[in-house]
């Protein structure tokens, strides 16, 4: 499987200017591996929870300087999973959430998903004390999420959509 490359920035995705209630724009990496498990090969995705409420989520956050998109979200996936590998700069998908910023208020978010290979899982990394990784089958890991349109896209991923 090829690596792409990207190397324009994307600027941040912006549907309306100048209210501090506009959606906003962030980038989340979906870390994937491929197991043998009864003589078949099978993929699997690695959740983390979040900081506060403890949801199993993926790994994201804000767009980056001087990143791309895939390179932003493979920068999450370190910092929130302490994960690395091959970053894919395919968009899967994109979804919705209302991020909480406090108790009155929440923000609205579009996230897009960029698919990372994982090859090393680091015992020590930025996030390890605030968060737990596991790995899930699909299945598994969209029953976990909350987000309607990022269960089907977990459920849909298949290793085809990125040749």
């Amino acid at each position: 499987m090829a690596e792409k490359t990207f190397t324009a920035e994307q600027p941040p995705l912006r549907l309306r200017t100048g209210s501090k209630r506009d959606p906003r724009t962030q980038f989340a990496g979906l870390p994937y591996r491929v197991v043998k498990k009864d003589g078949q090969k099978k993929v699997e995705v690695l959740l983390v929870t979040s900081r506060y409420s403890k949801r199993w989520i993926l790994p994201k956050g804000w767009p980056m300087d001087r990143m791309t998109p895939a390179e932003a979200a493979a920068q999450e996936v370190w910092e929130e999973a302490g994960a690395r590998g091959d970053v894919h700069d395919i968009c899967l998908g994109l979804y919705t959430y209302n991020k909480w910023m406090s108790p009155s208020e929440t923000l609205p978010v579009i996230v897009a998903v960029f698919p990372i290979r994982v090859r090393d899982l680091a015992e020590d990394y930025p996030e390890a004390g605030q968060r737990r990784r596991k790995w899930m089958s699909l299945k598994k890991a969209a029953s976990k999420l909350a987000e309607r349109e990022l269960k089907q896209l977990i459920r849909s991923f298949s290793l085809e959509r990125l040749r």
